[in-house]
């Protein structure tokens, strides 16, 4: 097997397939659909030991290599994960579960599909994912940090993130550059009440891509195009203008939102 660099491949070592198929924890009764099997270091594990599995693989040459291995519970499908309609796996009785060693390149739009998921069709149960470190980080963070953002925000109204596993380049042929990280979300109604959770997407979205100047700068592009005015949204939610974005909890980013939505 050669990796292919354009698809990010980095191959997991037997031993560290025995580890990240434990914590994944599965149980008998699991539909999983998971990301990415490439030669089916997780994939053979964890089908004995579930109801169903959906692997979704891009890589034609990884697919021919593995169809022969499945066991009958496994349904192998062509395809990139990003532009495939998710929502017709949807209708399964039981929430899906899903895993993956999401390619480090397109980790965070991977993530945002599942986000997606998760809120319009309310099938997925949690997703233990493997990442970069420095993407792991990310969705871990709290305000104030310097990796706290759009990532962490979106994925922590949804989810409750937490640290499973930490790996080593070492863990990898070809070896990465990187260290990587196993993190499970937990998907769960939304953190805060949000009455337009699309205006409250944009508002964050714009507000972060100035999250060093101070909420009262930051938040004008936004406000503007509400026509709104920003002293009084920040006076009304009871946030000082002079902090910057990157220091607001959930709590405070929803009051600001639902001012913008009434006025």
């Amino acid at each position: 097997m050669r990796a292919k660099k354009r698809l990010g491949q980095h191959f997991l070592q037997p031993d560290w397939a025995e580890k990240l198929a434990r914590v994944v924890d599965p149980h008998p009764e699991d539909r999983f659909l998971e990301i990415g099997p490439g030669p089916g270091a997780l994939t053979l594990r964890l089908a004995p030991q579930v109801a169903h599995l959906t692997a979704i693989e891009v890589d034609a040459e990884m697919v021919a290599l593995l169809r022969p291995k499945l066991p009958a519970n496994v349904t192998l499908i062509e395809g990139d994960v990003l532009t495939l309609p998710l929502g017709e796996l949807a209708g399964a009785r039981a929430r899906l579960r899903v895993a993956g060693n999401l390619p480090y390149n397109i980790s965070s739009p991977i993530l945002f599909r599942l986000l997606d998921m998760h809120i319009r069709y309310g099938c997925l149960r949690d997703a233990t994912l493997m990442l970069q470190r420095e993407v792991a980080e990310r969705l871990e963070a709290n305000p104030g940090g310097r990796d706290y953002g759009v990532l962490s925000i979106f994925v922590q109204l949804h989810a409750d993130v937490r640290r499973l596993l930490s790996l080593p380049p070492g863990a990898f042929r070809p070896v990465p550059k990187v260290h990587s990280t196993v993190l499970r979300l937990t998907f769960r109604p939304p953190a805060v009440t949000l009455t337009d959770p699309a205006l409250f997407e944009r508002m964050v979205r714009s507000m972060f891509t100035q999250r060093r100047k101070t909420l009262a700068n930051a938040l004008r592009p936004f406000a503007l195009t509400v026509n709104a005015d920003v002293r009084e949204a920040l006076r009304r939610a009871a946030v000082d203008p002079t902090r910057r974005p990157e220091t607001l909890q959930l709590s405070e980013l929803a009051r600001l939102a639902e001012f913008f939505v009434s006025a």
